[in-house]
């Protein structure tokens, strides 16, 4: 697997400081550990949507703890970004459910038509394909995320249309 360094400007803006003061004071000053979650939610969100080492980093030195207890959280949770991710990131379910019910042949499919891996993003920018752990919509399998919003009982039609209504603009992630 080929290993590209990806490189990210931190920002710790007065907004973003604001904010997780703001987070931080939700908690007991000795246990700013307790904050990382939200934390690392607005750090993120204020990022273009990943987190680089150095900015997990960063985030350590807020809480004061050692960095490889952010590592540890960011690389255990899927909602947390350790590259770069495309616009529109399909999250698609692999657990058992949509497994069986054709999920791991949904994620080949989406790879194959936009051209990359899965945890790729398309050259333009616009698309990632990962897989993830349960979303909890096992009924409705196979299934994928896409921003805030659930896509189920996908079938390789369902996921073109998808695909066409991104490219033109028709889903809105905001």
């Amino acid at each position: 697997m080929e290993r590209r360094e990806y490189k990210q400007e931190i920002n710790i803006t007065p907004e973003l400081q604001a904010r997780i003061d703001e987070l931080l004071s939700h908690y007991p000053a000795d246990k700013k550990k307790s904050a990382m979650l939200p934390v690392l939610h607005a750090v993120q969100d204020a990022h273009e949507n990943w987190l680089s080492v150095e900015l997990m980093n960063r985030v350590a030195e807020i809480l004061d703890v050692k960095p490889i207890e952010v590592y540890e959280v960011v690389t255990f949770y899927t909602m947390f970004n350790q590259r770069p991710r495309g616009k529109y990131t399909f999250e698609f379910c692999r657990t058992s459910c949509c497994t069986i019910r054709g999920g791991e042949d949904m994620i080949e499919y989406a790879c194959k038509k936009l051209g990359i891996k899965e945890g790729e993003t398309t050259e333009d920018g616009l698309f990632s394909v990962v897989g993830v752990e349960c979303l909890g919509a096992c009924g409705y399998a196979p299934m994928l995320q896409l921003g805030d919003f659930y896509h189920e009982h996908l079938t390789e039609e369902k996921f073109d249309v998808l695909v066409e209504d991104c490219k033109q603009g028709k889903i809105k992630l905001d």
